[in-house]
């Protein structure tokens, strides 16, 4: 089973935050969608259309800008080439792009999911951030979205924002909870470096959260949306039972996916099983549009490199991950010196390890990225991988 992601490179402005391929020339709109036609038709009798397509996701940029008709050439498309049996349909959107028509025409194509990037009902947060959207305009999207008949739809929060307080969070956290919505990403902000947050860090004008103060943000977040309900399904996504997001979950569980657009990433396992490959298509819309969909970067990841990514990956979920997964399919051994450094991190309540089962605390969490670091980097270069 496999997904197709469909990158719609468009924005209205740029936010702050964002290192994605983006571009606001909207002009551009038409060419792009005949374009990404003619990328998608050159799948057409390869084995990556012979798979079964479970999931599409229309992410971005702002996938919300392209009207219905649009959306509805590109996905004919995908029809014709891709054997899909969907069990999910996503596209992302800003608030200032809900219309209740807008959210009928997706429900006509067969969009079964929504996810939308509010970030904060803070005005302020939301000038720092550069969001095209107001906090009037996000309270009003969620006011449609909940009353649009979407049973699956998810919302974007973003915290540790610099200077963000626990009670400020605490109010924007009881916002979204007051529209009681199936799911919520909640990301802690990072700064990149080709955005302008990175820009204003490197001249000095901008001091991030610490990250103790972002550790506390990240306990506040999960003790409130765990307490409403729902479950703390992955480092940064939480989920009323039974509506966690499957695309994303394919991602994790190293499923093949192929990405469309420029700029979009790729997965697929060879036919051996035993490697596989992951490639990015260039962000360059203008190359795009002239027919030039190569590769900018495309990788041979073998066997122990795709264990190291799933141990990296199932730790940041619930699940975790099962030492026989890793052998069976990885022939990843985990060694007595990763044996012992996860006794000790058992012995410290940030990791269970129970029946060859991994799985981090909620404590392991909030420090998962150090963890899989060093679990990762104490497996001797002479032990059995």
């Amino acid at each position: 089973m496999a997904g197709i992601y469909i990158h719609v490179p468009f924005c209205k402005q740029a936010c702050s935050y964002c290192d994605f391929y983006f571009v606001t020339r909207d002009q551009e709109r038409n060419h792009y969608v005949e374009a990404l036609i003619t990328q998608i038709n050159h799948y057409a009798d390869t084995f990556y259309s012979a798979e079964t397509i479970k999931t599409v996701y229309i992410g971005g940029g702002t996938p919300s800008l392209l009207s219905i008709s649009q959306l509805k050439k590109i996905y004919r498309a995908v029809q014709r080439v891709f054997n899909l049996d969907l069990e999910e349909f996503t596209l992302e959107m800003n608030p200032d792009d809900v219309e209740p028509e807008y959210l009928r025409g997706l429900m006509s194509l067969g969009v079964n999911r929504c996810s939308m990037g509010v970030q904060s009902f803070d005005e302020d947060l939301l000038k720092f951030m550069n969001r095209s959207h107001t906090a009037d305009q996000a309270v009003r999207a969620m006011e449609l979205l909940g009353a649009s008949g979407f049973d699956i739809y998810t919302v974007d929060l973003i915290y540790g924002n610099p200077g963000q307080s626990l009670n400020s969070l605490n109010t924007d956290l009881k916002s979204f909870l007051a529209f009681d919505p199936p799911h919520i990403s909640a990301y802690s902000l990072t700064v990149e470096p080709r955005t302008r947050l990175g820009k204003m860090y490197e001249n000095g004008k901008l001091k991030p959260l610490s990250d103790e103060k972002t550790a506390e943000h990240f306990d506040l977040v999960s003790e409130t949306l765990t307490e409403s309900g729902m479950n703390h399904y992955e480092v940064s996504n939480f989920a009323k039972p039974g509506k966690e997001a499957v695309h994303n979950t394919r991602y994790w569980n190293h499923e093949n996916y192929l990405g469309l657009g420029p700029g979009a990433h790729s997965f697929w396992w060879n036919e051996d099983q035993k490697t596989a490959i992951r490639w990015l298509n260039r962000p360059d819309l203008r190359k795009y549009l002239s027919g030039n969909f190569e590769h900018a970067e495309a990788e041979n990841l073998r066997l122990y490199e795709l264990a190291e990514e799933r141990l990296m990956l199932g730790l940041r979920t619930s699940n975790g991950i099962s030492t026989d997964e890793l052998e069976k399919k990885y022939e990843y051994q985990v060694d007595q010196h990763q044996l012992n450094y996860i006794y000790h991190q058992s012995r410290s309540g940030k990791l269970t390890y129970d029946e060859g089962l991994l799985r981090l605390t909620r404590e392991g969490l909030k420090v998962a990225d150090a963890i899989i670091l060093d679990l990762i980097s104490l497996k001797k270069p002479d032990a059995p991988r």
